[in-house]
């Protein structure tokens, strides 16, 4: 990375067992970069009842503590602010993240890329195969909403240029859910995204339990796309709304004119909605510019 200087921030909570490879194989990976860029290693410590912080001070990385638990989101962030670096490398504590693959993602960042994420592609790389099926979902509703092909939204193995990355830390959540709002934000900004490919394991070495939970995670996670999606392209999400009402409203009509030879308040009702809805969304259209208008 020539002389760019890289932060490395690692959320980790109760992963004493797993943090030691872990960083002993990020150092052997930070060491085969070209030009031995100056780097950091930043362990932020989410409350862990283990022996996490003192595993990172020993391998010789920079630890934040938090007071409580706060999140996985919240630990990412805490890293951000105290981060130095000009590129900030976001990966997991629990060894699913292979560290040899941080080459590759600062070389797309090098190419231009604003950011670059390791991308998980088949069932084994996943803790099983409804995780699988549910991020393959993720995957394609979040591509129709932000109108380009994203090949994993929830993958926390990231390098994204510092700047870019602060930018957004107000919309991040604090919980699991912060790759999906970061990426989402990428893209709606036009941002450039690359992915590459990462042979993860579904959760490394870690001893300890997952800490997400797939039903309230995952209508979390689509609660997130329509929200960022609204926020950034309001009539990507009502325009659709408008439009199945309006026709919903056509076939309500042609169904009771064949049959009662009449219009119905009901169709009334839903033509009205809809355009509704319409309205509302290019009056948040036109919001959504207004706000954007002095920004970069």
């Amino acid at each position: 990375m020539n002389a760019t200087k890289l932060s490395v921030v690692i959320p980790a909570r109760d992963e004493a067992a797993s943090l030691a490879p872990l960083l002993q194989r990020l150092h052997e990976s930070l060491g085969k970069l070209p030009g031995e860029p100056a780097s950091e290693i930043i362990v932020v410590d989410d409350a862990s009842t283990d022996d996490t912080a003192a595993v990172a001070e020993a391998a010789g990385a920079q630890v934040l503590r938090h007071p409580y638990g706060k999140g996985n989101g919240a630990a990412i962030k805490s890293g951000v602010r105290a981060a130095q670096g000009e590129v900030i490398l976001c990966l997991d504590a629990d060894g699913q993240h292979p560290p040899e693959i941080i080459p590759s993602l600062l070389e797309r960042v090098e190419q231009g890329y604003d950011m670059a994420v390791g991308a998980r592609s088949g069932l084994a790389e996943h803790a099983g195969w409804w995780r699988a099926l549910a991020n393959r979902i993720y995957n394609r509703f979040a591509s129709w909403m932000v109108g380009h092909p994203i090949a994993d939204l929830t993958s926390g193995l990231r390098a994204v240029k510092a700047p870019l990355f602060r930018r957004f830390l107000y919309l991040l959540p604090n919980g699991f859910s912060y790759p999906t709002t970061l990426t989402m934000c990428f893209f709606r900004c036009g941002l450039s995204v690359a992915y590459v490919p990462s042979n993860m394991s579904p959760r490394g070495v870690s001893q300890s339990k997952s800490h997400i939970r797939p039903l309230s995670d995952g209508l979390r996670f689509l609660l997130i796309i329509f929200k960022v999606g609204a926020y950034f392209s309001p009539l990507r999400v009502f325009f659709p709304i408008s439009f199945t009402l309006l026709a919903c409203g056509f076939c309500y009509y042609a169904y009771t004119y064949l049959t009662m030879h009449r219009l119905t308040n009901m169709s009334v009702i839903l033509f009205i909605n809809a355009i509704i809805v319409f309205l509302i969304g290019i009056v948040a259209e036109q919001i959504t510019a207004l706000l954007y208008k002095d920004s970069e």
